[in-house]
């Protein structure tokens, strides 16, 4: 069963196509990597998915619900929720707070409730801080909840947006290079975080430039040039692709 899937889906910046006529679909509980060099249209893809662009032609669905021209706040209250390729989050706030941002579209207390603070609202709230405390544990930054977030190396960080975009409760989490900037140890790490986001029933889409990470970890690729699907497929198909091996992997220190 498809949980995400795209149809024909075109963004055009001015004169320049950066997604060309794209379909594919994300099955329920996969976790599919979305790859190709810089420059081919992937975090745009994402955008698109995500609320951020309005694609120009076709029609993305998530569930079997058009989700085309929504805007952010209410994909995110849909169930995708997302990390971005640059870190963003707000450096002087502690650790929890930055979860509880992630929380925030879950939350019903009004402007009034919250300003008379209200036993429904402190309730809420309490109940709120519980959850995303239970993401920090999960992602293993429990221990610093009252750090402020700047102080985190930049593997925690990565971590730390994770926990933030898993608080809203997403069905779809979508990974914008979530290995970026990592160290080996944490990249082994972060594999084994993001099986656990799957056996939590947590389906995943993600870009990511490490094709080990993508090899050990994906069900399915997608491979893009140029805005355009030239392969999707099982990883070890895709490996052996003669037009993703001269599109993708031309270099010969490439390892996969």
């Amino acid at each position: 069963m498809s949980l995400l899937r795209l149809e024909d889906v075109s963004k055009i910046f001015g004169g320049l196509i950066a997604v060309n006529d794209l379909s594919f679909t994300v099955e329920q509980g996969s976790i599919v990597g979305l790859i190709g060099p810089n420059g081919a249209g992937k975090t745009t893809v994402f955008n698109c998915i995500t609320g951020n662009y309005t694609p120009e032609t076709g029609d993305i669905f998530f569930d079997d619900q058009s989700i085309t021209g929504l805007r952010p706040h209410r994909i995110v209250s849909l169930g995708i929720a997302r990390t971005f390729q640059s870190i963003r989050l707000f450096g002087r706030l502690p650790v929890l707070e930055n979860a509880l941002a992630g929380r925030h579209c879950r939350m019903k207390a009004g402007l009034i409730a919250c300003m008379l603070h209200t036993a429904a609202q402190r309730r809420e709230e309490n109940e709120a801080v519980a959850r995303c405390m239970e993401e920090l544990r999960f992602v293993g930054l429990a221990e610093h909840y009252a750090e402020p977030a700047g102080g985190l190396s930049y593997g925690n960080q990565r971590l730390l947006e994770i926990a933030r975009a898993l608080a809203s409760d997403p069905r779809l989490l979508i990974l914008d290079e979530p290995a970026g900037g990592m160290n080996e140890q944490e990249t082994v790490a972060l594999v084994e975080t993001i099986q656990s986001i799957r056996n939590r029933g947590i389906t995943v889409l993600l870009i990511e430039h490490d094709m080990r990470l993508v090899m050990k970890i994906c069900e399915k690729l997608v491979v893009l040039e140029h805005g355009s699907m030239i392969v999707q497929g099982k990883p070890e198909d895709v490996q052996r692709n003669p037009d993703v091996i001269e599109a993708y992997l031309g270099a010969d220190d490439m390892k996969w």
